[in-house]
């Protein structure tokens, strides 16, 4: 293992992954207390420090672990989530499908935002490639996090968003996957079922997104 490798992989991701996570889980909270649940707020959970939202294993421990075991190969963590006490949304099966749409939406404008980080870079033609390649990190890691939340099993954001737009009947069908969904979302992982037919499809959907939006400022900038 390339020690001073790992070391710089980890100063480029740092910042982005930090930023990725905090927001996410901020936002989960923020929109929670928007349609009437505060037990986020009141657990100090709607807040930008990234010390409230990191889980030792999910965050740190499994990461590290993976990027070891598999070369770098594959990598995955989660932050701590966000309590929300859906009884207490003003309308729980409609305002569950915003309080869960809100962390990936977060991410896309955060792969936003770095897009634009990064054209402003190469506009400016600078060459410091550290801060270029932090700005290509920073897409990557939101558009992964978006993508991979959106995925339609619940505990994931795409499986919360689901169970809310489906008929009460179905929904249940689907609300009773999540003591097993982490297992079975991890199962379809490591076959690379995620991978093959969600990730990169709806990756190369956000990324062909973010290039539409960066017309009209590239444009100004020439």
């Amino acid at each position: 293992m390339d020690i001073a490798n790992l070391i710089q992989t980890v100063a480029i991701y740092a910042l982005p992954v930090l930023f990725a996570i905090t927001v996410h889980e901020a936002a989960h909270g923020y929109a929670a207390r928007h349609f009437g649940d505060n037990t986020a707020y009141m657990q100090g959970r709607i807040t930008l420090n990234p010390f409230k939202h990191i889980d030792p294993i999910g965050t740190i421990a499994m990461p590290l672990l993976l990027y070891f075991a598999t070369s770098g190969a594959f990598l995955f963590g989660y932050a701590k989530p966000v309590p929300v006490n859906f009884g207490n949304l003003r309308n729980p099966k409609r305002d569950m499908v915003w309080v869960a749409l809100a962390g990936p939406a977060s991410n896309f404008v955060q792969a936003v935002l770095w897009a634009l980080v990064l054209v402003v870079l190469a506009s400016m033609g600078a060459q410091e490639r550290f801060f270029i390649e932090m700005a290509q990190a920073g897409i990557l890691v939101n558009l992964v996090m978006w993508a991979f939340n959106l995925f339609p099993l619940p505990p994931l954001d795409g499986g919360r968003i689901l169970v809310g737009l489906l008929p009460w009947k179905q929904a249940q069908w689907v609300a009773r996957i999540e003591p097993w969904g982490f297992f079975v979302v991890m199962g379809l992982v490591i076959a690379g079922v995620v991978s093959t037919f969600w990730l990169r499809p709806l990756m190369s959907l956000g990324y062909g997104v973010i290039n539409i939006l960066m017309i009209p400022l590239l444009t100004l900038l020439r």
